[in-house]
């Protein structure tokens, strides 16, 4: 039921199109999804992940999580995080891959959804760290369509890493192009 609402939501009422599938034969990775310009990217993200049978979880900021709404965050896989907090939220995470067989965490790689100069770098330390792939997924409203790129294993040049996965989102035009 929760399927068909979400490709009815989707493919019929928002005229989106999916190209792509998430990996069937990895049990755990981190997905990018960008550009992140609009909280329309977060309704989208749930959409795709509901239609593609994926229990991704991800990372937001915990003032999201307030009574009624951290019932909702949380029921779609939403794990709070102080930005301002000294904890090491890389480890965390790889903790926390390292303690499960299966696990897909999303995030940003822009951190937010104003312009930005660069990408963070914790979801890439993250992969690396627990040793799982990064898969892209574009939030594209100029095709109104999401990608899913293949899995990508980190190699030890980041700065080439980088370039090869920022080529992932060239062209792609975020609900707010001024923020892409």
């Amino acid at each position: 039921m929760k399927v068909a609402i979400a490709k009815f939501i989707l493919f019929k009422i928002m005229k989106w199109k999916i190209v792509g599938d998430f990996p069937d034969s990895i049990s755990k990775f981190v997905i990018i999804g960008a550009p992140h310009t609009s909280n329309y990217d977060f309704i989208i993200g749930l959409l795709v992940k509901t239609i593609k049978g994926v229990n991704a979880n991800f990372i937001a900021k915990s003032s999201l999580f307030i009574f009624p709404l951290n019932y909702f965050f949380k029921s779609v896989g939403g794990i709070p995080v102080k930005r301002n907090s000294k904890t090491n939220m890389v480890d965390t995470i790889v903790q926390v891959f390292n303690n499960h067989k299966k696990f897909v965490i999303a995030v940003s790689p822009e951190g937010t959804r104003n312009k930005v100069d660069r990408w963070k770098t914790g979801f890439y330390f993250i992969a690396k760290q627990a040793n799982v792939p990064i898969v892209g997924l574009t939030f594209d409203f100029g095709k109104r369509q999401t990608q899913i790129f293949s899995p990508f294993y980190t190699t030890d040049n980041q700065e080439a890493d980088f370039r090869f996965l920022k080529s992932y989102y060239k062209g792609i035009k975020g609900k707010f192009a001024e923020n892409s």
